[in-house]
């Protein structure tokens, strides 16, 4: 019993917290050093950590639509006349410009972020104009940008319009030698026409891209009736509208999403079943759904036909060209075509 006691003792005694010499500067520039225990430290340091991401990186402003680097990367292009009107500038010096003035990271990171910006197959009104191999839908990657060349799109130019007019704040870069602006003016409604997706620490945004000419319908009922409600705005925006087509099915889902925040959109390609002059049966996909990639689909399609999960194809080709998607399914004459799209 003695024993036991003793043991029960030994687990009831608390763990101390380790702790740590935190150096710190005074108002006068003086050393400070402050013990504190591990956890107070760690607690602190993540916190700050999460809440630069959350600011400084991965979310998008609601005023403008736009992440840091997508900001910075069209303030640049404003601020050295590389606009709609003006010529090509090579990909490596916009993301130098971007780099060395106002976003001190990675090129890799800059770069790619610009490329997104220049994919029809991904913003529904392109922010950049690219000239050369951006990538394609295939997942293929784009050149270099030692190769590439960008400037801006003429739609863009409506996000950094009257700039120099003190329309935004500005603030010091990250080493106090240029100015930058904390918001773009925003005139263009960027985060619901090209959506955005974004993940933090503890947070997350999956926003879709609409339809500009409903979103302002929608903004302009907004301003004349201030009370309107949700579905006084859904009269207006049907639903998402994705650069690359497709059907949505249920409109609820879409309800749910605009009214609490959360709700999913399902969607699939369109496709026909069509005679060709030979007079056998296709089967002739023209859109497919947003963010699928368009070679891995014609991969998938032909492992079902080899594991003879769909049988009756002939030949599978992807005569996708010029943007314009065309994905063909040559069928064998004793198919049964509505059996097998399904």
């Amino acid at each position: 019993m003695a024993e036991d006691t003793s043991m029960d003792k030994e687990e009831n005694k608390e763990i101390e917290t380790p702790e740590v010499e935190v150096v710190t500067q005074d108002e006068s520039h003086s050393r400070v050093v402050e013990h504190q225990s591990v956890e107070n430290v760690m607690e602190d340091s993540y916190l700050r950590y999460s809440m630069s991401v959350i600011v400084e990186r991965a979310l998008p402003d609601v005023r403008d639509g736009l992440k840091p680097v997508h900001r910075r990367i069209l303030y640049s292009m404003d601020k050295n006349n590389w606009r709609s009107g003006s010529k090509f500038v090579k990909s490596a010096r916009v993301v130098g410009d971007v780099i060395g003035k106002y976003h001190p990271h990675g090129d890799t990171s800059i770069y790619d972020s610009m490329v997104r910006l220049a994919q029809p197959w991904s913003m529904r009104h392109m922010l950049v104009k690219g000239q050369g191999n951006f990538g394609s839908m295939d997942g293929d990657p784009p050149a270099a940008y030692r190769y590439t060349e960008a400037k801006m799109a003429k739609i863009a130019e409506e996000l950094v319009l009257d700039i120099n007019k003190e329309t935004v704040d500005f603030r010091d870069n990250f080493d106090g030698s240029e100015q930058e602006p904390s918001v773009l003016p925003g005139k263009l409604p960027n985060l619901l026409l090209n959506g955005q997706l974004g993940i933090a620490v503890g947070m997350a945004t999956n926003i879709p891209p609409h339809n500009l000419g409903e979103i302002l319908d929608a903004t302009v009922h907004q301003i004349d009736n201030p009370e309107a409600t949700v579905d006084d705005l859904l009269e207006f925006v049907q639903g998402p509208d994705f650069p690359t087509g497709g059907i949505i099915y249920g409109k609820e889902s879409i309800r749910t999403a605009y009214m609490t925040g959360r709700g999913g959109v399902v969607m699939r390609g369109i496709a026909e079943i069509v005679e060709n002059k030979k007079g056998k049966q296709q089967i002739v996909i023209s859109e497919i759904p947003y963010g699928l990639n368009k070679a891995s689909l014609v991969e998938k399609i032909a492992d079902l036909h080899k594991e003879k999960k769909i049988i009756g194809l002939a030949d599978l080709r992807d005569e996708s060209s010029r943007g314009e998607i065309r994905i063909v399914v040559d069928l064998k004459r004793d198919a049964f075509p509505k059996k097998i799209l399904n």
